[in-house]
Protein backbone atom coordinates (compact mmCIF):
# COMPACT_ATOMS: atom_id res chain seq x y z
CA UNK A 1 0.00 0.00 0.00
CA UNK A 2 1.64 3.20 -1.14
CA UNK A 3 0.96 6.35 0.89
CA UNK A 4 -0.12 9.90 -1.05
CA UNK A 5 2.41 12.42 -0.16
CA UNK A 6 1.29 15.51 0.84
CA UNK A 7 2.81 18.87 -1.02
CA UNK A 8 4.89 21.49 1.15
CA UNK A 9 2.80 24.20 2.38
CA UNK A 10 1.06 24.78 5.71
CA UNK A 11 -1.07 21.79 5.64
CA UNK A 12 1.69 20.04 6.56
CA UNK A 13 1.94 20.73 10.03
CA UNK A 14 1.03 18.03 12.34
CA UNK A 15 2.21 15.35 9.65
CA UNK A 16 3.46 12.40 11.99
CA UNK A 17 7.08 10.85 10.29
CA UNK A 18 7.44 7.08 10.23
CA UNK A 19 8.68 6.11 13.60
CA UNK A 20 12.30 4.25 13.51
CA UNK A 21 13.73 1.72 15.37
CA UNK A 22 17.75 2.55 16.37
CA UNK A 23 19.92 -0.51 18.18
CA UNK A 24 23.31 0.82 19.09
CA UNK A 25 26.43 -1.12 20.69
CA UNK A 26 29.53 0.79 22.61
CA UNK A 27 30.94 0.48 19.39
CA UNK A 28 28.63 3.11 17.69
CA UNK A 29 28.98 4.98 20.96
CA UNK A 30 33.04 5.07 20.91
CA UNK A 31 32.87 5.51 16.57
CA UNK A 32 30.45 8.45 16.60
CA UNK A 33 32.93 10.21 19.51
CA UNK A 34 36.02 9.58 17.50
CA UNK A 35 33.68 10.92 14.46
CA UNK A 36 33.52 14.35 16.50
CA UNK A 37 36.99 14.56 17.54
CA UNK A 38 36.98 13.56 20.71
CA UNK A 39 40.32 12.28 22.42
CA UNK A 40 39.08 11.79 26.38
CA UNK A 41 39.52 8.23 27.51
CA UNK A 42 36.04 8.05 29.16
CA UNK A 43 33.89 8.89 25.18
CA UNK A 44 36.50 6.33 23.28
CA UNK A 45 37.48 3.62 25.57
CA UNK A 46 34.90 0.95 26.62
CA UNK A 47 35.95 0.86 30.48
CA UNK A 48 33.59 3.31 32.01
CA UNK A 49 32.70 4.07 28.84
CA UNK A 50 30.36 7.89 28.88
CA UNK A 51 28.01 8.83 25.97
CA UNK A 52 28.67 12.27 24.75
CA UNK A 53 25.48 14.17 25.24
CA UNK A 54 24.79 15.12 21.24
CA UNK A 55 24.66 11.79 20.32
CA UNK A 56 21.15 12.52 20.70
CA UNK A 57 21.25 13.29 17.29
CA UNK A 58 22.18 9.88 15.60
CA UNK A 59 18.93 7.96 16.91
CA UNK A 60 16.68 10.92 15.56
CA UNK A 61 18.48 11.34 12.17
CA UNK A 62 16.16 9.32 10.34
CA UNK A 63 13.10 11.70 10.89
CA UNK A 64 14.84 14.15 8.58
CA UNK A 65 14.98 11.58 5.64
CA UNK A 66 11.07 10.10 6.38
CA UNK A 67 10.18 13.85 5.63
CA UNK A 68 10.92 13.77 2.21
CA UNK A 69 8.81 10.08 2.13
CA UNK A 70 5.66 11.78 3.98
CA UNK A 71 6.09 15.35 1.36
CA UNK A 72 6.74 15.90 -2.05
CA UNK A 73 10.36 17.72 -2.38
CA UNK A 74 13.21 16.81 -3.82
CA UNK A 75 15.60 15.23 -1.14
CA UNK A 76 18.58 16.67 -3.28
CA UNK A 77 16.81 20.38 -2.18
CA UNK A 78 17.11 20.27 1.33
CA UNK A 79 19.65 21.61 3.47
CA UNK A 80 19.95 21.32 6.99
CA UNK A 81 19.36 24.50 8.47
CA UNK A 82 18.87 24.40 12.60
CA UNK A 83 19.36 21.59 14.90
CA UNK A 84 18.61 20.94 18.97
CA UNK A 85 18.50 18.43 21.47
CA UNK A 86 17.29 17.91 25.29
CA UNK A 87 18.17 15.28 27.52
CA UNK A 88 15.81 14.17 29.87
CA UNK A 89 17.81 10.98 31.29
CA UNK A 90 21.12 9.79 30.97
CA UNK A 91 21.89 8.45 27.59
CA UNK A 92 22.91 4.52 27.92
CA UNK A 93 25.98 3.20 26.40
CA UNK A 94 23.65 0.13 24.71
CA UNK A 95 19.83 -0.10 24.16
CA UNK A 96 17.07 -0.32 21.53
CA UNK A 97 15.89 3.84 20.96
CA UNK A 98 13.00 4.48 19.15
CA UNK A 99 12.15 7.60 17.75
CA UNK A 100 8.66 9.31 16.99
CA UNK A 101 8.51 12.48 15.01
CA UNK A 102 6.08 15.19 13.85
CA UNK A 103 6.33 18.02 11.46
CA UNK A 104 5.61 21.36 13.72
CA UNK A 105 6.41 24.10 11.50
CA UNK A 106 6.48 25.13 7.56
CA UNK A 107 7.89 28.84 6.97
CA UNK A 108 7.79 30.47 4.13
CA UNK A 109 11.71 32.00 3.30
CA UNK A 110 10.54 33.60 -0.01
CA UNK A 111 13.06 31.42 -1.63
CA UNK A 112 12.77 28.08 -0.02
CA UNK A 113 10.77 26.71 2.80
CA UNK A 114 11.84 26.21 6.83
CA UNK A 115 10.12 22.96 8.01
CA UNK A 116 10.50 22.17 11.78
CA UNK A 117 10.40 18.62 12.75
CA UNK A 118 10.25 17.60 16.41
CA UNK A 119 10.92 14.50 17.77
CA UNK A 120 10.98 12.21 20.83
CA UNK A 121 13.05 9.33 21.58
CA UNK A 122 11.93 6.53 24.30
CA UNK A 123 14.00 3.26 25.73
CA UNK A 124 12.40 -0.07 25.77
CA UNK A 125 10.42 0.71 29.11
CA UNK A 126 9.08 3.87 27.03
CA UNK A 127 10.12 6.50 29.10
CA UNK A 128 11.69 9.37 27.05
CA UNK A 129 16.00 10.01 26.91
CA UNK A 130 15.90 13.16 24.95
CA UNK A 131 14.06 14.68 22.70
CA UNK A 132 15.00 16.90 19.09
CA UNK A 133 14.33 19.67 17.22
CA UNK A 134 15.35 19.84 13.56
CA UNK A 135 15.04 22.48 11.08
CA UNK A 136 15.63 21.45 7.64
CA UNK A 137 15.38 24.18 4.14
CA UNK A 138 13.85 23.16 1.00
CA UNK A 139 15.64 25.17 -1.97
CA UNK A 140 12.73 26.61 -4.53
CA UNK A 141 9.89 25.68 -1.98
CA UNK A 142 9.15 29.14 -0.70
CA UNK A 143 6.52 31.62 -2.31
CA UNK A 144 3.37 29.86 -0.88
CA UNK A 145 2.62 33.03 0.86
CA UNK A 146 2.65 31.60 4.56
CA UNK A 147 4.51 32.73 8.00
CA UNK A 148 8.18 33.58 7.82
CA UNK A 149 8.90 32.00 11.01
CA UNK A 150 9.94 33.69 14.34
CA UNK A 151 13.19 35.58 13.72
CA UNK A 152 16.92 34.90 15.42
CA UNK A 153 17.86 34.01 18.70
CA UNK A 154 20.47 33.95 20.59
CA UNK A 155 22.65 36.75 18.78
CA UNK A 156 26.50 36.48 19.94
CA UNK A 157 27.01 39.60 22.21
CA UNK A 158 29.54 42.13 21.42
CA UNK A 159 31.88 41.48 23.89
CA UNK A 160 34.90 39.66 23.62
CA UNK A 161 34.37 35.43 24.06
CA UNK A 162 34.19 34.00 28.29
CA UNK A 163 35.66 31.18 27.15
CA UNK A 164 37.06 29.57 23.63
CA UNK A 165 38.06 26.23 22.52
CA UNK A 166 40.13 25.40 19.24
CA UNK A 167 39.99 21.97 17.75
CA UNK A 168 41.32 20.92 14.42
CA UNK A 169 39.63 18.76 12.24
CA UNK A 170 41.34 15.68 10.34
CA UNK A 171 41.58 15.17 7.11
CA UNK A 172 38.94 11.87 7.26
CA UNK A 173 36.85 13.50 9.68
CA UNK A 174 34.33 13.15 7.44
CA UNK A 175 35.09 9.65 6.00
CA UNK A 176 34.66 8.38 10.25
CA UNK A 177 31.11 10.65 10.84
CA UNK A 178 29.51 9.23 8.19
CA UNK A 179 30.14 5.89 9.87
CA UNK A 180 27.51 6.98 12.48
CA UNK A 181 24.58 7.09 9.53
CA UNK A 182 24.92 9.33 7.39
CA UNK A 183 26.31 8.46 4.37
CA UNK A 184 25.36 11.33 1.71
CA UNK A 185 27.94 10.76 -0.52
CA UNK A 186 28.19 14.79 -0.64
CA UNK A 187 31.00 14.41 2.34
CA UNK A 188 32.77 11.79 0.36
CA UNK A 189 32.61 11.57 -3.20
CA UNK A 190 34.50 14.50 -4.63
CA UNK A 191 33.02 13.95 -7.53
CA UNK A 192 29.38 14.24 -6.56
CA UNK A 193 30.60 17.23 -3.96
CA UNK A 194 31.35 19.11 -7.49
CA UNK A 195 28.08 18.80 -9.31
CA UNK A 196 26.72 19.78 -5.57
CA UNK A 197 28.68 23.03 -6.06
CA UNK A 198 31.57 22.37 -3.28
CA UNK A 199 35.65 22.19 -4.34
CA UNK A 200 35.66 18.84 -2.20
CA UNK A 201 33.61 16.81 -0.07
CA UNK A 202 32.69 19.15 3.16
CA UNK A 203 31.98 18.31 6.65
CA UNK A 204 28.43 17.08 8.06
CA UNK A 205 26.84 19.82 10.06
CA UNK A 206 26.25 17.55 12.58
CA UNK A 207 29.33 16.64 12.78
CA UNK A 208 30.53 20.58 13.52
CA UNK A 209 27.60 20.57 15.94
CA UNK A 210 29.47 17.70 18.02
CA UNK A 211 32.35 19.81 17.92
CA UNK A 212 30.76 22.97 19.30
CA UNK A 213 29.33 20.63 22.04
CA UNK A 214 32.24 19.01 23.12
CA UNK A 215 33.21 22.32 23.93
CA UNK A 216 30.79 23.04 26.34
CA UNK A 217 31.23 20.09 27.50
CA UNK A 218 35.11 20.55 28.26
CA UNK A 219 35.21 24.38 29.51
CA UNK A 220 31.44 24.22 31.31
CA UNK A 221 30.91 20.61 32.53
CA UNK A 222 34.12 19.19 33.28
CA UNK A 223 33.29 16.87 30.89
CA UNK A 224 30.69 15.39 32.81
CA UNK A 225 27.98 14.65 30.30
CA UNK A 226 24.62 14.94 33.09
CA UNK A 227 25.48 18.21 33.28
CA UNK A 228 24.88 19.12 29.13
CA UNK A 229 20.91 19.40 29.23
CA UNK A 230 20.71 20.61 25.91
CA UNK A 231 22.16 22.06 22.47
CA UNK A 232 20.29 24.50 20.36
CA UNK A 233 22.24 25.98 16.85
CA UNK A 234 21.80 27.57 13.35
CA UNK A 235 23.90 26.01 10.83
CA UNK A 236 25.27 29.00 8.91
CA UNK A 237 28.87 28.28 6.85
CA UNK A 238 30.66 25.11 5.63
CA UNK A 239 33.65 23.24 6.98
CA UNK A 240 35.71 21.47 5.29
CA UNK A 241 37.66 18.24 6.71
CA UNK A 242 40.97 19.34 7.70
CA UNK A 243 39.45 23.22 8.91
CA UNK A 244 40.05 24.04 12.26
CA UNK A 245 37.03 24.98 14.47
CA UNK A 246 37.20 27.82 16.87
CA UNK A 247 34.07 27.39 19.46
CA UNK A 248 33.27 30.66 21.40
CA UNK A 249 31.26 30.60 24.56
CA UNK A 250 29.70 33.47 26.62
CA UNK A 251 28.10 32.29 30.12
CA UNK A 252 24.70 34.29 30.05
CA UNK A 253 23.91 33.33 33.52
CA UNK A 254 21.11 30.98 34.83
CA UNK A 255 23.22 27.46 33.17
CA UNK A 256 22.38 29.51 29.32
CA UNK A 257 25.98 29.28 27.27
CA UNK A 258 25.60 31.36 23.68
CA UNK A 259 27.85 29.51 21.52
CA UNK A 260 29.52 30.60 17.85
CA UNK A 261 31.78 28.21 15.76
CA UNK A 262 34.54 29.77 13.33
CA UNK A 263 36.67 28.62 10.82
CA UNK A 264 40.56 29.73 10.86
CA UNK A 265 39.43 31.98 8.02
CA UNK A 266 36.97 33.76 10.37
CA UNK A 267 33.95 32.12 8.49
CA UNK A 268 30.62 31.72 10.90
CA UNK A 269 29.67 28.68 10.12
CA UNK A 270 27.50 28.00 13.97
CA UNK A 271 25.69 30.75 15.23
CA UNK A 272 22.19 31.71 17.47
CA UNK A 273 23.50 28.95 19.33
CA UNK A 274 23.17 28.13 23.25
CA UNK A 275 24.11 25.56 25.40
CA UNK A 276 22.23 24.40 28.32
CA UNK A 277 24.12 23.65 31.69
CA UNK A 278 24.26 22.61 35.53
CA UNK A 279 26.77 22.71 37.55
Amino acid sequence: MTTERKTLGPDVVGLELPASTFDYQERDVMLYALGIGAKELPFIFERNLKVIPTFAVIPAFPALMGLAAGVEINPVMILHGEQGFRIAKTIPTTGSLTTSATVTGVYDKGKGALVTIDSTTTDASGETVFTNTSGVFVRGAGGFGGDRGPGAANKAPERAPDKSLEDTTLDIQAAIYRLSGDRNPLHIDPDFSKMAGYDRPILHGLCSFGYAGRAVLAEYCDNDPDRLVGLSVRFTGVVYPGDTITTEMWDEGDGKIIVQSKTQEGRVVISNAAAEVKS
